[in-house]
């Protein structure tokens, strides 16, 4: 019961399921449409990742790292490259739901910068997960649906690494260098067999997204462990992402078979650059992953679209799903004004996507 009403609360998912069950009296939805290996490559991923959670990895790497910061400056990098790191792995979600609530409850208690910091490290996720096939959602459905060579992905996002990098760097020195106490390391335990166990499930399921087995497999090998480990865990799996790629698929071939709005996305798509603008703008209105899925549909300029998705999660705040995390624990762990806080973080986000928008967009045009 808890597990269905988390599902219908999730407010994509309804808008989701909503499109989907319109435009299927429009067309008949065909499941042929329906990419299940993307599906059961989420599903593993979800349940590793709450695995991850339930065994504290992330609260423990991160104050043990931070006990050593001795100014806000410092502290800020620290989180920074936490939440780089960690979202590679465990997606941008998870990386800003375990470090924007650690950052300000440090933040409060120590009278640090909040609006910087926090949109650094939500800017960080979102460029971390983009580093991995795995990190983000609509990469493991990119992976999925164009069969893209390892080696292909890794030329492709070495530039967007150093870029982002550098954009990184240049957000943590207009942090004060504030001194601080030393942090505290919170005493949490661990265990390290099941998190080596966790580790060797993560391998499998990375695997399985570049075909080395199918994903079901991994999907049923992580739900075992889980259910080994604790079964709780399984009721905190997110079912809502699968679910709305689902909606996602089904709202795709009902829209392939509507030849007037097939026509003008064929119009409009048309080339390399118009494929990454056309998913940078979309984006900004529909968050990246949905555009990514409708997108791909009509192009087979994948580098355009990988570029376009990952660096369209920069911008507004439905860019990408992860900046409405970030904004919800922001209203929920800082007493400072929510508004001034929007406005400042949509406007280095913007500037950001601006800078790293640009180097995408000459990869594009002089290499694609």
């Amino acid at each position: 019961m808890v597990v269905f009403k988390s599902i219908i609360k999730d407010r994509v998912f309804q808008i989701t399921a909503l499109i989907a069950i319109v435009t299927s009296f429009l067309a008949r939805p065909n499941a042929d449409e329906i990419n299940f290996t993307t599906l059961w490559s989420l599903l593993a991923m979800m349940t590793t990742i709450q695995i991850f959670e339930h065994l504290h990895v992330l609260d423990y790497i991160a104050y043990k790292m931070t006990a050593h910061a001795h100014n806000a400056r410092q502290l800020t990098a620290l989180f920074v490259t936490l939440s780089f790191v960690s979202a590679m792995f465990l997606t941008n979600d998870m990386a800003v739901l375990t470090f924007i609530p650690l950052y300000l409850r440090i933040a409060r208690k120590l009278d640090l910068p909040e609006i910087v910091p926090v949109t650094a490290i939500t800017i960080a996720a979102n460029q971390g997960s983009a580093m991995t096939p795995f990190g983000n959602t609509h990469n493991i459905f990119l992976m999925a649906k164009f069969h893209m060579p390892l080696a292909q992905f890794i030329t492709w996002v070495v530039p967007m690494f150093f870029v982002a990098l550098l954009f990184l760097i240049g957000i943590i020195m207009f942090v004060p260098k504030k001194e601080v106490p030393q942090v505290p390391v919170k005493d949490i335990r661990t265990n390290p067999r099941l998190i080596t166990l966790t580790c060797i499930v993560a391998l499998i399921v990375f695997s399985s997204i570049f075909d080395l087995l199918p994903a079901w497999v991994a999907a049923l090998i992580a739900i075992v462990v889980a259910s080994l480990i604790d079964y709780h865990i399984m009721g905190k799996v997110d079912y809502a992402i699968v679910l709305t790629f689902l909606g996602f698929f089904i709202i795709i071939g009902n829209i392939n078979q509507l030849p007037a709005i097939k026509q003008l996305l064929d119009y409009v798509i048309s080339g390399p650059v118009s494929v990454y603008f056309t998913s940078i703008v979309a984006s900004q209105f529909i968050s990246n992953v949905p555009s990514t899925v409708l997108i791909a549909n009509f192009t087979n300029h994948l580098a355009p679209l990988f570029f376009g998705s990952n660096i369209g999660g920069l911008g507004t705040l439905v860019a990408s799903m992860c900046n409405l995390v970030a904004f919800k624990q922001y209203t929920l762990y800082s007493k400072k004004s929510h508004s001034r806080f929007l406005l400042h973080f949509t406007l280095i986000n913007f500037i950001a996507l601006a800078i790293i928008g640009g180097a995408g967009l000459a990869a594009v045009i002089y290499f694609f």
